[in-house]
This record gives C-alpha cells, structure tokens and sequence, in this order.
C-alpha cells in the first residue's frame, strides 16, 4: 500500500482556508432576507402548516427546476416515502437502488413495506452505474405481464432509485432506458442535487417523482424540510393529499379519504426557504469558485485526485470530494485523523447499506466492487458556500 503526503494535503487545505479557526463541513449562509421573512411569519401567527410562504417557497421551487408541481414536506425522507408510494412501490416490492447512498434511501423503501435491492456505482459518477445494471438485470429478471420479477426472490422489481451523490448527477439518459426496457418506475433521490444540471435540465425532471432534501447542511435550508417534485399533475395532487393527512377539503369538518401523512412543512420554516432560494444562484456561483479552487491546489498532489462533474453535468458542488488513487486507500484515515485534529471538518463516505446489519440480508449484486473501492478511497472535505 502506498501512503499519501499529509503535510501537502494539510498545505492545499490550508491554501483555502485560510483562516485560523474551526472548519466545519458545511455550514448554512444567512445573508438575506432570513430575519425579515421569519420575523413576518412570526408576526403573522401562521407559522404551522398553513400560510403563505408555503404556497410561496413551493412556486420558487417550480420555477427555478423546471418541473409542473412542487409539494414541501418536513424532511427529504419523507419526501422520498411519498415519492415511492406515489410510484406504486408496496408490500414485498423490490426498489433498486446503490449501495453507496445515505441510508435515507433504503429506510424509505422500508416505510413501504418494500425491499432495498443494492446495486453497483460507477466512479465517473459517484452514482449508480446503468450499464452494469441493465447487464444485471438481464441475469435475474424473468418477465410476468410485462412487469419484471426477480427470478431468484420471486419478488416483483417496481422501481429504480438513484441518488445524485453529494450533487453529481447520474447518466439519466442510460438509466431510462434501462428503465423503459424492464418497466421499472424512475424514482430520483435528489436530496442533495439542487442546482445541478443533467444535459441542461435540472434533477428532478427525469424521474416520474423525485425527492430534494433542506436539512440544515444542504445547499440551501429550511432549517428541515424536504419537497417532491413531479411533472404529473395528478401524482402532485395526490402527493399534497397524502402529506396532508388525506383530509377532504372542507370549511370546518374533519373527513380522511385514506391513510395520510402528516408531513407538512411549517410555514415558519418556508418563510426561511424563501430567503435561501432568492440567494441560490449566489451560492451556487460561489461554490463553483470553491471547487475550482480546491481541484488548482490539489491537482500536483500524488495519489489525491479531486472529484469533477461529469461530463454531460453542470453540479451543484454540494460537497467536494478527494478521491484517493487506487493503491492508497490506506492513507484514507490518515487524512481523516490529520485534518480533523487540526480542526477541519472531513468525513469519509457513508457505509455501504449491504454492510449495515439492518440491511445485510437484502439482495444485491454479486459484484459491487466499484461502490467498495469509492468508498474505501473518499473524502468529504469542507464545502460551505462563504469558503469562496
């Protein structure tokens, strides 16, 4: 095994961040009209579920991604959950999905009664890998009625579910047609792609529903939050009925059609969304200048390569990425234990969902040999927008 040079990684870090203090991984920005909107909202006294920055925050959504009809939610699982139940996923169903995704991905699944089925990444992309999917599904699936069954669980394949790792897109294009050639649903997780861009069109529109996440350390916040995103005007409907426990419209009586979620995102914390997304080209322009400089300090360093967009994508940058060399994953907690010590916040990838107990004894692809060597090789490192 071959062992990076920490003091130079240590001397590029420090060449960004140039100050002497805490470097945490990423931090909100507040330098709008936070204060003002919240304080209205409070003013108000709507600041539950109702009220107009909801209604507000949703329409800026729409607007900047491009898609028909935007619904927010408290979190970016809960938008999931409603995103695969709207996509017909159920009981004993199998959603496929990468190993290398936060566990978020596969717990939503589970809400459903459903199965996680881990699949392979691809390093150009940190994402799911379509060719070696479409190459796997030819294996294990026999078709029944024009829909495909795992032949080895007997269990019906509903739906695909990539993630758009730290804001790089996947190959959309490859992946619908594996999609269209097995009759599997399009389900994106985009909790950490807004403001990227597939072959110009933002995240979210490939998919027949997709889910964006507003956690506290996401490109922009609402504090939590999450919103779902479709161009079925229909599936939107429902969407906003089942997130708000499927209650009939109706001046003052309490009638519930069907079993609803009560997932429905406060005023209050709308009102801070507003704020963030009138600043979000600011931030993603900023973030940009952040991974360009990053991928200049970086680029003479043996052995440490920085993560770029992909070809066909403009990324969001949402969290930049060392991708060690083959041959050096040893140094991958030495950069750990170095750069935290000193005070700068990097974390390594998540562990991988087949690795985790709770999802140990789920179907997964024989080979997931790209996903173990990504994971055993990167690093986050600080990403906040102010770092520019």
């Amino acid at each position: 095994m071959k062992e990076v040079d920490i003091d130079q990684i240590m001397k590029a870090l420090k060449v960004v961040l140039s100050e002497s203090k805490r470097y945490n991984l990423h931090e909100p920005l507040f330098q709008g009209n936070e204060i003002s909107y919240v304080k209205e909202c409070i003013d108000s006294t709507w600041v539950s579920s109702v009220g107009k920055f909801v209604d507000q925050f949703e329409e800026m959504l729409a607007e900047y991604t491009g898609v028909r009809k935007v619904v927010s939610v408290v979190n970016g699982t809960a938008a999931l959950h409603i995103s695969l139940i709207l996509a017909g996923v159920t009981t004993d169903d199998e959603v496929l999905m990468p190993t290398l995704t936060f566990v978020a991905t596969a717990n939503a699944v589970n809400y459903c009664n459903a199965v996680p089925h881990f699949v392979d990444s691809c390093e150009t992309t940190l994402g799911l890998d379509p060719i070696k999917l479409r190459s796997y599904l030819k294996d294990i699936v026999e078709t029944r009625s024009g829909a495909s069954f795992n032949k080895y669980s007997g269990r019906k394949i509903q739906a695909v579910l990539p993630m758009h790792t730290f804001g790089h897109p996947v190959d959309l294009d490859l992946l619908l047609e594996v999609c269209n050639e097995f009759n599997l649903v399009l389900v994106e997780d985009a909790a950490e792609s807004l403001g990227s861009y597939y072959k110009g069109r933002h995240t979210g529109n490939h998919g027949v529903i997709s889910a964006l996440s507003f956690n506290g350390n996401k490109i922009i916040t609402t504090g939590g939050g999450g919103a779902i995103l479709t161009n079925d005007e229909v599936l939107g409907k429902k969407a906003k009925h089942l997130t708000t426990t499927a209650r009939v419209a109706h001046k003052w009586s309490f009638v519930h059609d069907q079993v609803g979620y009560n997932y429905r995102l406060p005023n209050l914390n709308a009102a801070l969304g507003c704020a963030q997304m009138e600043k979000l080209p600011e931030l993603l322009s900023r973030k940009r200048l952040l991974a360009e400089k990053y991928f200049q300090v970086f680029k003479g360093i043996s052995g440490v390569n920085f993560f770029r967009e992909p070809e066909f994508a403009q990324s969001n940058y949402w969290l930049n990425v060392l991708l060690l060399e083959k041959g050096f994953e040893s140094s991958r907690d030495l950069v750990l234990e170095a750069t935290n010590r000193a005070d700068i916040m990097t974390r390594p990838a998540w562990r991988l969902m087949h690795e985790l107990d709770i999802y140990k004894n789920c179907p997964r692809m024989d080979d997931l040999s790209s996903s173990i060597s990504i994971e055993q090789r990167l690093i986050n490192i600080p990403s906040s927008s102010f770092l520019s």
